[in-house]
């Protein structure tokens, strides 16, 4: 079953409907943006939906280590395993999301929040996610003239637990869906970009990737929508992958 993303929750509100819904993810916004929240009303959110995996008798993602896997495959393949091991001790899992942010000013907001992982949506280098006291996402950024391998070529291992494709920067564009798919048939990628309740199906039986994340495509007049958000999740879990 394809995991599930709801990015971008501002209220208390948003994090509750998500995990009602079903929802493996959630992400609150750090970074630059009409979404960005508050600490205080950050850890009000990540509260709401479940104590951190630090109080849950799991202090972090347990680490994958450097030069143990082979590939790409390998690494990223590992890193979906130990995701799932998180996600049956915890579902919704909080996801702290960072562009370009200091990583002092990351790992505090990190505990002070009570993050289960962070997301750097930026140009960070890998080796500086290694830095972070969570273990992390980093997103690629997706253009309309990259192939597949030009994709491949741009992820590195040994230093986040997951990657996700997305070209379009929160503003709600598709990025293009047959080279995603030609990577992740190789690797567990994220999808995000343009998704919504209509078209996630779609996208999950065209592409096959481990997981999905949604922002603009669950909100009306720039606020989350709870009912999209529980229709997204029903469209996504329904697909038979």
């Amino acid at each position: 079953m394809t995991r599930v993303k709801i990015c971008g929750c501002m209220r208390v509100a948003d994090g509750v409907a998500a995990a009602e819904a079903g929802a493996d993810f959630i992400g609150i916004v750090f970074a630059d943006s009409r979404r960005r929240v508050p600490v205080q009303e950050a850890a009000l959110i990540a509260a709401a939906v479940g104590a951190p995996l630090r109080d849950v008798g799991q202090d972090e993602p347990p680490p994958l280590h450097p030069g143990r896997f082979e590939s790409i495959e390998t690494w990223f393949a590992h890193g979906a395993e130990a995701l799932e091991r998180l996600l049956a001790r915890k579902s919704p899992l909080v996801v702290g999301v960072f562009e370009d942010q200091p990583i002092e000013q990351v790992n505090e907001i990190a505990e002070e929040v009570g993050l289960d992982l962070v997301q750097f949506s930026g140009g960070e280098t890998w080796g500086g996610c290694l830095l972070a006291n969570r273990q992390a996402i980093k997103i690629v950024r997706q253009h309309p003239a990259m192939s597949a391998d030009d994709i491949i070529r741009h992820i590195e291992p040994d230093a986040v637990l997951a990657v996700m494709l997305d070209g379009s920067r929160g503003a709600g564009v598709a990025g293009d869906w047959a080279a995603a798919s030609e990577v992740a048939a190789r690797l567990p990628i994220w999808l995000a970009g343009g998704l919504s309740p209509l078209n996630v199906g779609a996208a999950i039986r065209q592409v096959r990737p481990w997981a999905v994340d949604v922002s603009s495509g669950v909100e009306t007049e720039g606020a989350k929508d709870l009912a999209k958000i529980a229709a997204f999740v029903r469209a996504a879990k329904g697909v038979a992958v």
